[in-house]
């Protein structure tokens, strides 16, 4: 299983963590950079623990967006048992 960390305290822009989250999970050239391309592409991850430090700064940052974003999160665990997701405030 892929042990993955991403800290949310250094996103400020919807392009910054989009492009964090592409890197770090290694999403296809194709990837959209959309909350809907973001859950096609963790609902198909392989095994993965994904670490998210500091998640309310997405909220602080990006408003609604960023709580839409900890929901694609938290549904494409519900959906893949593979994906597993770890919050730490």
């Amino acid at each position: 299983m892929r042990e993955l960390l991403l800290d949310a305290e250094t996103f400020y822009t919807r392009e910054q963590v989009h492009q964090a989250l592409a890197d770090v999970f290694g999403f296809s050239a194709d990837y959209g950079g959309t909350l809907d391309a973001l859950y096609d592409e963790l609902c198909i991850c392989p095994p993965t623990r994904l670490t998210l430090r500091h998640a309310e700064f997405l909220v602080d940052a990006l408003g609604n967006y960023g709580e839409f974003m900890l929901r694609i999160f938290a549904g494409a665990a519900t959906e893949n048992p593979d994906f597993l997701l770890n919050f730490e405030y």
